[in-house]
């Protein structure tokens, strides 16, 4: 949808087709002064528009560090752009190469110097210093081990020229003519790599899927890979609220893309939105790959592992939240001896590491099995099982019910809920992707939204959630728009129902059709006595987690009532990834 902003078309060609594309009139940078200011008037300032006046200079924010600052560096179309050069001071004093790590986001360069305490929540403070970009690689660790740190505004953020384009090829050329230029510059040894989570991660995959010749490797930790299916649409249903915070929160002099906006005109998958996804065959480098079972960019995170042609590539799935997860230091010593081995060509044995690790999750701060090393994902030892619904005892089994019934919620209550339990008679691990089938019916509308969420109850019937940063978190998760069921034939699976997004299948009055949902990936385990429990209802119900409060889903229920069928020839159910243990003798199990 388009906000209370300017706007503009713009032309552009992606995959061959000339479109106008929808941007906006950006908020441009304020310097701290300017930040303070407009707070004392009352207004909402997010950190990311700090942009102080350009300065070139050199100077050592640290002993033992130099920064370049406000260096300047033009793309192919003669667009400048501007970024902050950290070095180690013995290394540049005496002009000696070393291997850079990119941080490439449109978040500001320099934003700590915008906030009166920096700090990154789940992080001690500390930790991190004020040369860090957000969500990107620290300065201060990093050169202090033989790196430098390149921490750059992207095209039209900042002080840098142009016009912002979001998450596609337009900022990925720049991405690539970046890496070229750093390898051929006296400090750089001509091998470079990218760092950084979230908004730092996902333009990352996309510049690699360039190839730039001088790109050594890259290290993704949380990154969406496909803007619609996993940002602005998913499973159908309309979730702009996240792009609409992040154009207002960045300092941009010029104008930047509005998905949300362009939504509107293309509320199909076509080559715009393609632009927006990663050629995965395409990324061939060494990746090191790490995703949070509680995070939004989950589903991401492990697509891009298992779909990139990369024969050189490691996954780490845990339970943390990025931020925490990027700057512990056991984390920070295994991505060093990834850049080691592939930046600095060290031999160091990093090739021993498990191609996959899994925190396979049980319940508040507790897990099974922390970094269980794996050989792949899906793991290779997946059995899947079917649990069938019966709306008439509001259960969960493996086997069929052969009576017919249904159960029913009326949307114009938004925390109206529907559940079905089934309770383990032995202990069961699931981990990877589950399915959930159902046979659905709108009563008073054309159209209807699903949210579904996986949960775990204890022995006393009591809901048991996991912790991350401290704070409850539900579990597995997907969510469908019924007219949007239709599934992409060439990329769905048994296990995986990809929805096709090339039209809108409305309902008939009395029609009944199944729907098969997406559950994004998980790892947890139930003991004997202890319930999975699937809660379906019509709107995204907010708990405890902050996170939750941030995607803005646009549901399309018309205070309608949700029907559910089970039994006989309406075959719901969930399927479940069950993993046995590795190894079993009488009461002695590895697992």
């Amino acid at each position: 949808m388009k906000y209370d902003r300017e706007y503009k078309k713009k032309t552009e060609v992606h995959f061959g087709k000339e479109m106008e594309v929808w941007y906006a009139k950006g908020l441009p940078g304020l310097t701290l002064e300017e930040m303070e200011e407009a707070k004392a008037r009352g207004e909402n300032i997010r950190q990311y528009r700090y942009c102080p006046k350009l300065n070139p200079t050199t100077y050592e924010p640290e002993p033992g560090i130099t920064c370049h600052r406000d260096m300047a560096v033009k793309m192919r179309d003669g667009v400048t752009i501007y970024f902050d050069l950290y070095l180690p001071t013995w290394n540049d004093q005496n002009n000696i190469a070393v291997p850079v790590i990119i941080s490439w986001s449109m978040f500001g360069k320099r934003q700590s110097e915008g906030a009166g305490e920096w700090k990154l929540m789940g992080v001690p403070p500390g930790t991190v210093t004020k040369m860090c970009k957000f969500e990107s690689a620290d300065p201060g660790f990093w050169c202090r081990n033989g790196y430098a740190i390149a921490n750059v505004d992207q095209r039209g953020c900042g002080n840098s020229e142009g016009e912002c384009s979001m998450f596609g090829e337009n900022d990925a050329r720049d991405g690539y003519d970046f890496v070229e230029w750093c390898a051929q510059q006296p400090w750089c040894t001509g091998r470079v790599g990218f760092f950084g989570n979230s908004g730092v991660g996902m333009p990352l995959w996309r510049i690699a899927s360039l190839q730039p010749p001088h790109l050594a490797c890259i290290a993704p930790w949380e990154a969406t890979v496909d803007m619609y299916r996993e940002s602005l649409k998913v499973g159908g249903v309309s979730s702009g609220g996240f792009n609409s915070r992040l154009i207002d929160g960045i300092g941009c002099q010029t104008w930047i893309e509005d998905m949300d906006a362009n939504m509107e005109d293309r509320p199909f998958y076509d080559e715009y939105w393609q632009n927006k996804a990663v050629d995965f065959k395409k990324v061939v480098c060494p990746a090191y790959v790490a995703a949070g079972w509680c995070h939004f960019h989950l589903h991401g995170s492990i697509e891009g592992f298992r779909r990139i042609r990369s024969p050189k590539k490691w996954l780490r799935i845990h339970r943390e939240f990025e931020w925490p997860d990027s700057y512990h230091y056991e984390n920070l010593a295994d991505l060093m001896r990834f850049f080691d081995r592939y930046l600095k060509d060290i031999h160091n044995g990093w090739e021993f590491t498990p191609r996959v690790r899994v925190d396979v999750m049980d319940a508040y701060d507790f897990d099974l099995c922390p970094r269980r090393p794996e050989e792949a994902f899906p793991l290779k030892r997946t059995e899947y099982k079917k649990l069938y619904l019966d709306a008439k005892s509001a259960a969960a089994e493996y086997h069929p019910f052969e009576q017919e019934s249904e159960l029913s919620y009326d949307t114009s209550d938004e925390l109206a809920t529907v559940t079905f339990d089934h309770v383990f008679r032995e202990d069961t691990e699931i981990t990877g992707y589950m399915k959930l089938r159902l046979w659905v019916e709108c009563r008073g509308h054309d159209d209807m939204d699903l949210f579904i969420w996986i949960k775990k109850l204890g022995t006393d019937g009591q809901y048991i959630p996991v912790h991350c940063m401290k704070e409850a978190y539900r579990g597995a998760w997907g969510y469908m728009r019924v007219s949007a069921r239709e599934l992409d034939e060439n990329l769905a699976t048994d296990f995986q129902p990809i929805q096709a997004h090339k039209r809108a299948l409305k309902l008939s009055p009395g029609e009944i059709v199944p729907v098969d949902i997406e559950i994004w990936p998980h790892s947890r385990f139930w003991h004997a006595g202890e319930a999975l429990r699937i809660e379906v209802g019509g709107s995204f119900i907010r708990t405890e987690w902050y996170e939750d409060a941030k995607m803005g889903f646009a549901t399309d229920n018309n205070n309608a009532i949700h029907v559910i069928h089970t039994g006989g020839k309406y075959d719901s159910f969930l399927q479940i990834p069950v993993i046995p243990p590795k190894y079993q003798v009488n009461d002695y199990i590895v697992r």
